[in-house]
């Protein structure tokens, strides 16, 4: 599958042979769905917590008669049903991580990868460099090529200028080759790879 590559200032700048192994998959919308459920549940923190019976400070006494008081025996303070008291099964700290096989979440990062082929949401860029971190200028340069919500995915390392620029404008993202993610591709509109980034992500999903 061929695409045109284009510069940052909107011209065409030849063309690249993209591996249909990667980008050019059925994309299958149950892989996509259980991938951004697992980097979501593991991105959780998790830290919720309440008090429990063991741990809320509180008389021990018996409130009020055993019998004759008209009202249900409590042994003491702690328990649910009294203002101050402990939350009976509440939220404790844990994991919200579960497992996901190694081959489906390189499957799902293909699948993604090609849905934004199939709509026509993929642009591919020589490269994501700018001569000065001017925000202005990238937004200009950003506009011209239609992306004004996106995902840059840049080579090994980004471009200093280019990453200062860019994180000055809403609804821009940029990541290198390796950082590339199911949840970051299919959260914005546009995904933008360079040359680069195309190479490394053939090389690390075939």
């Amino acid at each position: 599958m061929k695409l045109d590559v284009q510069t940052l200032a909107g011209k065409k700048s030849g063309s690249v042979d993209l591996a249909d192994a990667v980008f050019g998959n059925e994309p299958r919308k149950d892989i996509l769905h259980r991938m951004v459920r697992y980097q979501l549940a593991k991105r959780q923190a998790g830290t919720h917590k309440v008090q429990e019976r063991g741990e809320v400070s509180k008389t021990t006494k018996r409130i009020g008669k055993q019998k004759g008081g008209g009202t249900a025996r409590h042994g003491n303070g702690s328990v649910s049903q009294f203002r101050g008291g402990a939350k009976a099964h509440g939220p404790r700290v844990r994991s919200h991580a579960f497992d996901l096989p190694k081959k489906v979440r390189a499957m799902a990062l293909r699948h993604a990868l090609s849905a934004k082929v199939v709509s026509k949401e993929l642009i591919i860029i020589d490269d994501a460099a700018l001569k000065s971190p001017k925000t202005a200028e990238l937004r200009t340069q950003l506009e011209k090529l239609g992306v004004t919500n996106g995902l840059v995915v840049g080579g090994s390392t980004i471009d200093e200028n280019f990453a200062k620029a860019a994180r000055n404008i809403p609804n821009i993202d940029v990541l290198p080759s390796q950082g590339a993610n199911v949840y970051d591709i299919l959260k914005r509109h546009t995904l933008v790879l360079t040359k680069q980034a195309v190479e490394d992500l053939e090389a690390r999903l075939t």
